[in-house]
C-alpha cells in the first residue's frame, strides 16, 4: 500500500524551478498553455524543447512543470536525457489557441511515448471541485478507482471508475468541496495498490491525480497530484 501526501506537496510546491514562460511575441489569441510531466519510471532526468527551444531542464521523475505559454498550432515537443541531444520523444501535436494541455512522458524508457491531455480549467460550479484521474503506471494493469470520504472501507462500496487501462484519463469528476481519499485497486479486487490518504480540496480548485510506478518501475505504486487551478 502506498500513500502520497508527501507527493501532493511535491506536486504543489516543487514544480520545476527552472520552468519559465516560453512566449513567441504573438497575441494571446494565438497562444495555448502546456504543462509537462515526467512519468517514465526508469528514465533519467530530462530536458524538454518546444519548437526547437529548450524550455525545461533537468526534470526528475514525478515532477511537473507549471503551465508554459506557447504558440498555438502544430507544436514540436522533444524530450531528451539531460545534457544530451538524443530525443527519446519527438512528437508534433496540434495545440488550439486559448486551451490548456498536459503532456506526460509515460511508460518505461524503452517504450516511452507522449500522452497528450486536454485540460478543462473552467471554474467548477459554486461549492464544487473538479478531479481528474490518470493511469500512468505501466506495471499496474487495468485498475478500479474509488473516490471516497476519508477512512471509507472500500469493501462496502462500488468503484467510482472501473477497468481503467494504462494511459487512460477520466473525465473531470465534479464533487462537493471537502476531504477525499482516493483508492486504486487492480480491477475486480479490493486490494489497495495506492491510497492517497486524506486530501482536502477547497471549493473552486481543480486537480489531476496521476498513478505512477515507483522510481525505477514496479511496486510500490505511487501517485502525484497536480494543481490545475488554484
Amino acid at each position: 500500500m502506498s500513500r502520497f501526501p508527501r507527493l501532493l506537496v511535491l506536486a504543489m510546491i516543487a514544480t520545476i524551478a527552472s520552468a519559465t514562460l516560453f512566449t513567441t511575441g504573438c497575441g494571446d489569441d494565438a497562444r495555448a498553455r502546456l504543462r509537462v510531466v515526467h512519468a517514465s519510471p526508469d528514465a533519467p532526468n530530462v530536458d524538454v524543447t518546444v519548437n526547437g527551444k529548450t524550455v525545461l531542464t533537468d526534470v526528475p521523475y514525478e515532477a511537473a512543470s507549471k503551465y508554459l505559454t506557447v504558440a498555438a498550432g502544430s507544436t514540436k515537443i522533444e524530450v531528451r536525457p539531460t545534457g544530451t541531444t538524443t530525443d527519446v520523444i519527438s512528437a508534433t501535436v496540434p495545440l488550439t489557441a486559448k486551451k490548456d494541455y498536459t503532456v506526460l512522458a509515460v511508460d518505461r524508457v524503452a517504450s516511452i511515448a507522449p500522452l497528450v491531455l486536454t485540460d478543462d480549467n473552467t471554474a467548477p460550479a459554486t461549492g464544487q471541485i473538479k478531479l481528474r484521474l490518470v493511469h500512468a503506471s505501466p506495471s499496474a494493469g487495468n485498475v478500479d478507482i474509488y473516490v471516497e470520504a476519508p477512512g471509507t472501507d472500500i469493501s462496502t462500496v462500488s468503484p467510482t471508475l472501473t477497468n481503467i487501462p494504462f494511459k487512460a484519463a477520466s473525465d473531470y469528476l465534479s464533487v462537493p468541496a471537502g476531504s477525499y481519499e482516493v483508492f486504486i485497486t487492480p480491477t475486480g479486487t479490493k486490494t489497495v495498490a495506492i491510497d492517497s490518504g486524506s486530501l482536502a480540496i477547497s471549493a473552486g480548485q481543480i486537480r489531476t491525480a496521476v498513478a505512477l510506478d515507483a522510481p525505477g518501475g514496479g511496486a510500490p505504486l505511487t501517485a502525484i497530484v497536480l494543481s490545475d487551478l488554484n
